[in-house]
């Protein structure tokens, strides 16, 4: 399977990324929310999308940040394990129903919203919710594309 096209090789798609792509750092550098949570959030959401390129990626940057191999193993099993904070599995339900939108008639339910507002403040919940909402876009450039996952080395710890 090869990758269909490289998006960076249109100059006003190149453009439009590079602004897109502007935000990550933002958010992953200045959001309150818990560094643990963002990685979980979106090796989740990219494990539902089938994005193997984003799964590859972010679960090898989790792991050179520190996260355990058995929680990263347990991540798309999360419901059924012990190794996450009641906060990480809202952060987890939310993803889940954010990710699968077009799945659940009405979106993200009430109950879900409320139980992650029960552990995250206003700019934590706005931030998960931004974080949600790029990665699954970021996954839909990898999957409609055909990025491929396996050869992502983690940048070295500063």
């Amino acid at each position: 399977m090869e990758t269909r096209v490289n998006l960076f090789g249109s100059p006003v798609v190149a453009k439009a990324l590079g602004h897109y792509g502007a935000t990550a750092p933002v958010l992953i550098n200045e959001s309150a929310l818990p560094a643990a949570t963002q990685n979980l959030v979106m090796l989740r959401a990219s494990q539902i999308n089938g994005d193997g390129y984003a799964t590859d990626v972010h679960a090898k940057n989790a792991a050179s940040a520190g996260e355990t191999a058995t929680r990263l193993n347990l991540v798309a099993a999360w419901r059924e394990s012990t190794v996450f904070t009641d906060a990480e599995r809202a952060a987890l339900e939310l993803t889940e129903q954010g990710t699968r939108i077009a799945d659940g008639a009405g979106g993200v339910t009430d109950e879900a919203w409320a139980d992650a507002a029960q552990h995250y403040d206003h700019d934590q919940l706005a931030a998960l919710v931004a974080f949600i909402a790029l990665i699954n876009a970021t996954n839909r450039f990898a999957v409609i594309t055909r990025q491929r996952g396996g050869g992502h080395e983690p940048a070295p710890a500063a």
